[in-house]
C-alpha cells in the first residue's frame, strides 16, 4: 500500500508536552459503531466483567547521555542515545554529531551533569547505517547503576525537540507497573493508569495480565519508503509466559475479550498467536508489521494513544478498526482538541477485521 494513504494534517499545538494530571484524567475516544467521548478513568465502566487487560511491563532505562570526547587535547560535545545492548558492556547508539567520532576515541559521559562521577567508554565501531558502537569501562550491574545516575529519559523527538528533559520526566515517562528493565521508549498507552483506576478495574471483575516487550528506537523512526511492502520493520524482544497465554485463551473461551493496552502489547500477543486464534508462550524477537488486510488472531480491543501521520502505528490502528474509521476518528480528535502522541490522550478501538 502507498504510505501517503496514511497521511493527515496535524496542528503543532496538538502535540502534548506533558501528561494529564492526574494521569487517568486524559480524554478517551471510544471508536466502535460511532465516536464517543470519555476519560480514561471511565475505562472500568466501559469494559465488561470477564474482560482481560494486557499490559506491557517493560521499564524505560535512562539511555540519553551527555558527555565530551577528548582527542589530542581538543574536546567535542557528544549527545548519545543508547538503543540496543549487544553485550553487558557494549551498546549501539544514535549520536548527534557522530561525524566527530572515530574508532578508539574516548568519551566521558556525565561530566558536570551529576555528582556521582562519569561513565566512560571507547568508540568500538561506526556502522554504515549511522549507529555508533560503544564499549563501556563498566559492565553488568555496575554499568546499570551508573547509567541510572548519569543518563536521562529518552523522550521522543517530537517532545525533546520542543523542551528539555527534566526530573519530572523520570516518573512521567514510566508506567505505574514498569518492572523489566530494557526499553528505550515507554509503552505510552499505559502511562494513563493510576492506582485508583487499577483498583476500580479489579472491583469490576476485569483481570490484569502482563507481558514484556522492550520497546526499541524503531518506534520513533519515520518511514523512508513510498510503499509499505518495501519497509523493513524494526525488531524488538518480548516474552509471553505460558501462564499468561493459557489465561487469555481461557478468558476468550468463556466469552471475555482480550484488551491490549498499547500497540506494543498487541504486536506481542499477535506474534504469539496462531491461525486458530490461540495465544501461545513466546520468547524472542518480533518484527511483525501490521497493515490493513491483516487478520487479527489474539486481540479484540486496543487502547492506544494517537499516532504520527504515515507511521507504522497509524497503519496498525487502521488495520484494526478500518482506515476510513480511523481517519474519521483522528479528524474528530483534532477538531475536539484531543492531545496527541506519548503524553497525549487515548483511544479505545474495537476490532473490525
Amino acid at each position: 500500500m502507498r504510505v501517503d494513504l496514511f497521511d493527515f494534517e496535524l496542528p503543532e499545538d496538538a502535540i502534548a508536552l506533558r501528561p494529564a494530571v492526574p494521569r487517568d484524567a486524559a480524554k478517551l475516544l471510544v471508536v466502535d459503531d460511532g465516536l464517543s467521548d470519555f476519560q480514561v478513568r471511565d475505562l472500568a465502566d466501559i469494559l465488561e466483567p470477564g474482560d482481560a487487560l494486557v499490559f506491557n511491563d517493560t521499564k524505560v532505562i535512562p539511555t540519553q547521555l551527555q558527555g565530551v570526547r577528548v582527542r589530542d587535547g581538543v574536546t567535542a560535545q557528544v549527545h548519545a542515545t543508547l538503543h540496543t545492548r549487544l553485550e553487558s558492556d557494549r551498546w549501539l547508539c544514535f549520536v548527534k554529531g557522530a561525524k566527530k567520532l572515530k574508532p578508539k576515541d574516548r568519551i566521558r559521559f556525565g561530566v558536570g551533569e551529576v555528582q556521582y562521577g562519569s561513565l566512560d567508554c571507547t568508540v568500538a565501531a561506526k556502522h554504515e547505517n549511522g549507529d555508533v558502537e560503544l564499549q563501556f569501562d563498566l559492565s553488568g550491574a555496575a554499568f546499570d547503576q551508573k547509567l541510572v545516575q548519569t543518563g536521562s529519559m529518552p523522550l521522543p523527538p517530537y517532545i525533546a525537540g520542543k523542551r528539555g528533559t527534566d526530573e519530572q520526566d523520570m516518573s512521567d515517562y514510566q508506567t505505574l507497573y514498569a518492572k523489566e528493565d530494557g526499553a528505550v521508549a515507554a509503552p505510552t498507552a499505559g502511562l494513563h493508569f493510576t492506582p485508583e483506576l487499577m483498583a476500580k478495574l479489579g472491583e469490576r471483575g476485569i483481570s490484569k495480565h502482563f507481558v514484556t516487550l522492550h520497546v526499541g528506537p524503531g518506534t520513533f523512526l519515520p518511514m523512508k519508503v513510498d510503499d509499505t511492502q518495501d519497509h523493513i520493520m524494526h525488531s524488538e524482544w518480548g516474552v509471553v509466559t505460558k501462564e499468561t497465554a493459557n489465561a487469555l485463551n481461557a478468558i476468550r473461551s468463556h466469552g471475555g475479550r482480550v484488551v491490549c493496552v498499547g500497540t506494543t502489547s498487541l504486536r506481542l500477543i499477535e506474534s504469539a498467536s496462531t491461525n486458530d486464534n490461540q495465544v501461545h508462550a513466546f520468547e524472542g524477537n518480533t518484527d511483525i508489521f501490521i497493515t490493513p488486510g491483516y487478520q487479527f488472531k489474539g486481540v479484540d480491543i486496543l487502547m492506544t494513544n494517537f499516532h504520527l501521520p504515515k507511521s507504522t502505528l497509524f497503519m496498525l490502528v487502521s488495520a484494526f478498526s478500518g482506515m476510513d474509521t480511523m481517519k474519521e476518528a483522528y479528524g474528530y480528535a483534532i477538531k475536539n482538541n484531543y492531545r496527541f502522541y506519548s503524553y497525549g490522550d487515548s483511544s479505545l478501538l474495537y476490532r473490525t477485521s
